[in-house]
């Protein structure tokens, strides 16, 4: 088998609800150049049987590893083994969308090994219905000049994890994931990795990122002591990376979507005491400072769908195991995966 041109690292535990989905998306590429690494930690058989059904569509390399529990741990394992010189992330409650492939491909193929690719998500929910486009602020075709991309996504990480291509090297020499970081480490990545590589937009909506009761962000952020924590340290960390000029315009923004953030969040669980506090720190920006968080912290994007979601019923839970789900684009299951 020739080497792989892009590797796609999949860290599971317990995702025998989701991962039918996600694979069949990749599947539907039909690229025997794509190879998925598959790093488990369930504590039951079914996610594991479940990928062992797309074997004969997929090249897929199954490690089950019960001593890598954290997400981040599995992901750094996932590319330490990769053959591909690019590599992708694609977590078990997220998918491709067609063409996610070959853009990706004819990419990688333009670009040197030292550029990142980074598109929109389209929100979707437990059962895979589109809520909404999660979109990145960032011109469109050439590269991103470095100051420009930093002092954004300083503001607020609009980049999703399945909406990332990049360089296997450059993972490597950044140190890879923070697996102290359990909410903000793919964040603290993309700046670790803004500092060595270019970064292009491709302003399609190539992959999805799904929003569902049963997600790490709701589970964790019950905790708001830690969640504000992870955002902080992710801050801090490279604020100084900035111009003083920009970090002085740029950190009330920050500051202020790390308010929000945890307002939101303790909003999820009918906490709403911290409404009052994220409304002023909005408030004392001014219009300019106003609009460069709308800009940045692409909020009107990540929660409109999650409203329409609660509206209408539909950020719940995942569907029992076997239940019927929306697949993109009536991507065939294998009769192993339904079961």
């Amino acid at each position: 088998m020739t080497t792989p041109w892009l590797s796609v690292v999949m860290p599971t535990h317990n995702g025998e609800r989701w991962i039918a989905g996600a694979l069949a998306s990749v599947a539907e590429a039909a690229d025997s150049g794509i190879e998925c690494i598959l790093i488990d930690s369930s504590a039951t058989p079914g996610t594991v049987g479940i990928a062992r059904g797309f074997a004969d569509r997929i090249n897929i390399r199954i490690y089950q590893r019960h001593d890598l529990l954290p997400w981040t741990a599995k992901t750094n394992f996932g590319v330490e083994v990769a053959q591909a010189p690019h590599v992708c992330m694609l977590h078990q409650d997220d998918w491709w969308f067609p063409g996610r492939a070959e853009t990706a491909r004819r990419w990688t193929a333009a670009h040197p090994r030292e550029a990142v690719l980074v598109n929109p998500s389209r929100l979707i929910d437990a059962r895979g219905r589109r809520l909404g486009t999660w979109r990145c602020p960032l011109p469109a075709g050439g590269s991103i000049p470095r100051e420009d991309l930093l002092e954004r996504l300083l503001v607020q990480n609009f980049l999703s994890a399945p909406g990332i291509v990049f360089p296997r090297d450059a993972y490597l020499r950044v140190g890879g994931m923070d697996t102290a970081l359990w909410y903000t480490a793919d964040w603290d990545l993309y700046l670790k990795l803004a500092a060595v590589c270019t970064f292009f937009h491709c302003p399609e909506a190539l992959t999805g990122f799904r929003i569902h009761g049963d997600s790490q962000t709701v589970s964790g952020s019950r905790d708001l002591v830690d969640f504000t924590g992870q955002l902080r340290v992710v801050l801090d960390r490279h604020a100084e990376r900035l111009q003083p000029a920009r970090r002085a315009r740029i950190l009330p923004a920050a500051e202020a979507s790390i308010a929000v953030n945890v307002a939101l969040a303790a909003a999820v669980h009918a906490d709403y005491r911290a409404l009052p506090n994220a409304a002023a720190r909005l408030a004392r920006l001014g219009p300019a400072g106003l609009r460069l968080y709308l800009r940045d912290s692409r909020l009107v994007d990540r929660l409109l769908p999650r409203i329409k979601a609660q509206l209408t019923g539909r950020f719940a839970r995942a569907p029992a195991a076997g239940s019927a789900m929306a697949l993109p684009c009536g991507v065939p299951v294998p009769a192993a995966a339904r079961n």
